[in-house]
């Protein structure tokens, strides 16, 4: 337990004695940016006036004692302002948090907040008639990076591709296939208006002459844009997976819309709504009661031609969710999807699943920049920027820490100027710095360093600032974990980079002159290392031990 849990643990033991409350709402404990004001403080006081109808000054003055008392490693309190209760610690308590991190070392950071909460968490879920491009390449970092902080935060996350398989998107690839397969051998052909004319298709088209010969040439056309269809599939979703892999994204589970559909499962959830009275016929169409449900309107599941809507293999998909066993649905959708939410809430709630149990969080679209000009297109293929030009360009590490910097659901622009600069004004080289200068550090200590039972000589304000920082992260972890922000786990890498540069450049930490002083100093040092190399693996972003200039 840290030192900021066990301030808030004696207010909540402290007001539930003198006051009977018992309210854990209304306990906040903070780390003051200025450290004249202590190196914790509280508003309970004040947050006590409106219940106890008593001057906050005054209660802050009657819990005061009490929490001198009860915190053994609390130096002094004071109470500034309206009532504002200051804490300042004893230095070796600030410290002990030093062998908590270097004895839990990769584990620093875990815990078990979320109690075991089976979740899922489905993301990209790109359509295979294509490689992936920039707008996949935020989805799938926040998603990669949201399973990882969960599983930290004691959370069974499971990650899930949805793949895209059915329906007249996956009939133009294989029928603009067989146009450019058509067309390796001189004949006549035709692309679909609405089909794919990327250099992509070419490639798979020439890869399938060479494996099957002219064998489509001799089938009817439908037979052979069925089959290509499949080929091309598989083809496009290798690639998917490839390049997810090079973007550190590996997913537990794939799982297909024809295969929901093979399998009977569409059938069986409509048969299952209709068996619930949630059904009705209109227009030789089978329509959803959703208005029941907050939706705007009634949707359509079954159209009058017989064929069925998009919607309904997809409830049949989260049906099959639950049916899993997950507590919990996720999804990362595009902000074009933004009105399909009510409509998939309203069917889960209607089949009886609790409305909060299926989550959306909407990614907004990035503009990718250059010298302060929109850059659409890869300069070499003329189309859309694909994931792996994105990462051979500037790195996974950038582009990764990049997308995971700023909230999912705000607009950003991406500098790739300033993603390809070695310097502090770039985020992600500023954060990687200073864990290559600590590793530098390390190396430079000639007897190494080892863990002590008390840390007395860390009384540098600099010093102290880091300590109270890095005492924060499990917090940080699972905050992030329930909120699903992995940008807070970048707003705490910054900061802890930021904290460390002044405490190098401050504090002496190799002194031959005073060893005693050095062994500490390199224990925080290593405890920064943890943290730091700990809070990176969450976003799927290196730690390098070396870069240019780290001393």
């Amino acid at each position: 337990m840290n030192n900021e849990e066990k301030i808030v643990n004696s207010i909540k033991k402290v007001i539930k004695d003198t006051y009977n409350i018992e309210d854990d709402s209304i306990v906040m404990v903070e780390i003051p940016k200025d450290n004249t004001n202590g190196d914790y403080s509280t508003n309970i006081a004040m947050r006590l006036t409106k219940i106890l109808k008593k001057n906050p000054h005054e209660i802050a003055e009657t819990l005061k004692e009490k929490l001198l008392q009860d915190l053994e490693d609390v130096k002094d309190i004071d109470i500034a302002g309206p009532g504002f209760i200051n804490f300042w610690l004893k230095k070796d308590a600030m410290a002990d948090i030093i062998n908590t991190i270097i004895d839990a070392n990769e584990k620093y950071g875990h815990s078990d907040h979320g109690k075991g909460l089976k979740v899922l968490e489905e993301y990209v879920s790109a359509n295979p008639t294509g490689p992936l491009h920039c707008g996949h390449a935020r989805g799938a970092a926040w998603g990669d990076s949201c399973v990882r902080i969960m599983n930290a935060a004691g959370y069974k996350a499971t990650s899930e591709y949805y793949i895209n398989d059915a329906g007249a998107q996956m009939m133009n690839l294989g029928k603009s296939l067989l146009g450019r397969y058509r067309e390796l051998y001189g004949l006549d052909f035709i692309l679909p208006e609405d089909g794919y004319h990327g250099p992509d298709v070419i490639e798979i088209a020439k890869q399938i002459k060479e494996k099957y010969g002219d064998k489509f040439l001799s089938l009817p056309e439908e037979e052979a844009v069925l089959e290509l269809k499949e080929i091309g599939k598989e083809f496009e979703l290798e690639r998917i997976r490839k390049d997810l892999e090079y973007y550190r994204c590996g997913f537990d589970s794939w799982i297909s819309e024809q295969w929901i559909t093979n399998e009977g499962k569409v059938e069986e959830a409509v048969k299952k709504m209709k068996e619930m009275g949630l059904l009705y016929e209109k227009d030789g169409a089978i329509w959803f009661e959703a208005t029941k449900y907050g939706d705007d309107k009634d949707r359509v599941l079954k159209k009058s031609d017989g064929y069925y809507t998009y919607m309904t293999p997809d409830i049949a998909n989260h049906i099959y969710k639950f049916d899993r066993g997950y507590e919990l649905l996720v999804n990362i959708w595009g902000a074009d999807h933004h009105g399909y939410i009510p409509r998939m809430k309203a069917a889960m709630e209607a089949l009886g699943y609790p409305r909060d149990n299926l989550q959306i969080d909407i990614c907004q679209m990035v503009r990718m920049v250059e010298n302060g000009e929109e850059v659409k297109m890869s300069k070499r293929t003329g189309n859309a920027i694909t994931l792996r030009e994105l990462c051979d360009d500037i790195g996974v590490d950038c582009a990764r820490y990049t997308f995971l910097s700023k909230a999912l659901d705000t607009h950003f622009d991406f500098d790739l100027a300033l993603a390809r600069t070695q310097s502090n004004e770039n985020p992600v080289y500023y954060a990687q710095y200073a864990y290559a200068r600590i590793c530098s550090v390390i190396r430079q200590a000639e007897n190494g360093f080892h863990k002590q039972e008390n840390y007395t000589l860390l009384n540098d304000p600099k010093e102290i600032d880091l300590l109270k920082l890095l005492s924060t992260f499990t917090d940080v972890v699972a905050d992030a974990a329930e909120t699903r922000s992995p940008n807070k786990i970048c707003n705490f890498i910054q900061k802890v980079a930021t904290c460390f540069h002044s405490f190098y450049g401050a504090c002496k930490i190799n002194d031959k002159n005073n060893p005693e002083l050095t062994n500490e100093r390199l224990c925080l040092c290593e405890a920064t290392r943890i943290t730091l190399n700990n809070a990176f693996e969450l976003l799927g972003v290196s730690a390098p031990e070396s870069m240019a200039k780290e001393d």
